[in-house]
C-alpha cells in the first residue's frame, strides 16, 4: 500500500509500505477513505517534537471501512462497517476508560507515532491497523458524513473539550488564541454553551473572517491586550482557550485572563518551561487546565448532535489531496497557503 511517511524535518514522501496485518485478536484492519492533516502532525514536521522514526506513516485522523477483524473483536462490528476513530486507541475497561478519560487508557497508543521501532503506524495510508478495535472504533451513523466523522475523531471533540475545560457558561467571556480548525470549533462550542462575548485571536485574516461568521469578535494578536482591556474595564476575560502551543501564545493568554479566571490549554507545548512563573499564576488566582482530549468519550457525546445536523462543519475542510500529492499537502497546510484551514487526503 501507499503511505505518507516522515523523512526528516519539513520532509515527507509517499512510499510503498507493507500492508498492515492482524497482530492481536482485538485488531481490525481498515481501508481508509478519508484521512486528515492535523496541527499535531506539524510538531514533528517542523522539528518541534523529536523522536519520530524515519519512514513512519503519518496521521491520526481517519474514516474508512472494516476489511478484516481479529477473532477477539466484539460482536458489535462486522466487515464492511463504516467506522471512525479517535487519534489514540483505548481499551474501554481500565480505570481511566471507565471514567471517560480515554486518552489516558493504560494501553493507549497514538496513531502515527513510532519511536525506536516501537509504536503504532498512522492512517495517512490506504489501510491502517486499529488495536483494541471494539473499544476504539465507532460505527458511523448513516446521517453522518465521512467529513463529519473525521472531525468527530479529533478536531470537534478537542474543540468542545477545550470549551468544557474552560467551564464556559451563560453570559461568560472568553478569548480563543489560535483559530485553526480546533480553535474555530472551540468558538462554536463556547457559543453553544452560552458564552456572551468571544474574542477570536489569530495572525491570519482568513481565519478571523471565519471566526467572525461563527459569532466571535476578530482580533489581530498584537491588538488583543488593548482590545480586551477596553472591553472588560481592564479586568480581563473569564477564560482563555489557548490552542497554539507556543510560549508567545501562553504569555498572551496570561495577559488576557482576569484574576480568578480559567486557562484552558489544548495547544501541545513542547518547551520545558512555562512562559509565566508560578508566582504570576498565584497572583492571579489562576486555574490552569490542560491535557490530551479524551476524544473517544466525546465522540459518543457529540455524535447524536452531529447526526441531527446541529453543527455546520462543511466550511472547515478547505483542501483535498491525493496521497501522491503529500509534499504539496503538507506545504499548503503547514504554511496556511491559499486560505487553508483543514486539509484531507482522499483515497
Amino acid at each position: 500500500m501507499k503511505g505518507v511517511c516522515f523523512e526528516a524535518v519539513e520532509r515527507v514522501a509517499s512510499h510503498d509500505v507493507p500492508d498492515p496485518v492482524i497482530i492481536d485478536q482485538r485488531d481490525a484492519i481498515i481501508r481508509v477513505s478519508l484521512a486528515g492533516l492535523c496541527g499535531s502532525d506539524l510538531h514533528p514536521y517542523f522539528g518541534r517534537e523529536s523522536g519520530l522514526d524515519r519512514g513512519t506513516v503519518m496521521g491520526h485522523e481517519f474514516v474508512g471501512e472494516i476489511v478484516e477483524l481479529g477473532s477477539g473483536v466484539g460482536d458489535g462490528f462486522s466487515v464492511g462497517d463504516r467506522v471512525g476513530a479517535p487519534f489514540s486507541t483505548n481499551c474501554g475497561d481500565c480505570f481511566y476508560c471507565e471514567r471517560g478519560l480515554t486518552s489516558r487508557c493504560l494501553d493507549s497508543q497514538l496513531f502515527g507515532w513510532i519511536q525506536d521501532g516501537k509504536g503504532l503506524g498512522g492512517c495517512q495510508s490506504q489501510f491502517v491497523r486499529v488495536p483494541l478495535a471494539d473499544a476504539t472504533l465507532m460505527k458511523i451513523p448513516e446521517t453522518v458524513t465521512d467529513e463529519e466523522a473525521l472531525l468527530l475523531g479529533d478536531n470537534l471533540s478537542t474543540g468542545y473539550y477545550c470549551a468544557d475545560l474552560a467551564r464556559m457558561e451563560m453570559g461568560g467571556s472568553c478569548a480563543v488564541i489560535g483559530c485553526g480548525t480546533v480553535g474555530l470549533l472551540a468558538i462554536m462550542s463556547a457559543k453553544e454553551m452560552g458564552a456572551d462575548e468571544i474574542f477570536a485571536i489569530d495572525l491570519v485574516e482568513e481565519r478571523l473572517h471565519v471566526a467572525e461568521s461563527l459569532g466571535a469578535q476578530p482580533v489581530i494578536a498584537e491588538d488583543a491586550p488593548a482590545v480586551i482591556a477596553k472591553a472588560t474595564s481592564n479586568r480581563g476575560v473569564d477564560a482563555v482557550m489557548e490552542l497554539v502551543g507556543l510560549p508567545m501564545a501562553q504569555q498572551l493568554a496570561y495577559r488576557l485572563i482576569r484574576p480568578g479566571g480559567i486557562m484552558s490549554v489544548i495547544g501541545c507545548h513542547c518547551t520545558n518551561a512555562f512562559a509565566f512563573s508560578p508566582v504570576e499564576a498565584y497572583d492571579k488566582n489562576l486555574t490552569y487546565k490542560t491535557g490530551r482530549c479524551p476524544a473517544r468519550y466525546y465522540m459518543d457525546r457529540l455524535t447524536p448532535d452531529v447526526a441531527a445536523g446541529k453543527y455546520d462543519l462543511r466550511p472547515l475542510i478547505t483542501h483535498r489531496f491525493g496521497i501522491d500529492d503529500c509534499v504539496e499537502a503538507y506545504d499548503v497546510f503547514a504554511k496556511r497557503k491559499n486560505g487553508c484551514l483543514k486539509a484531507v487526503f482522499e483515497f
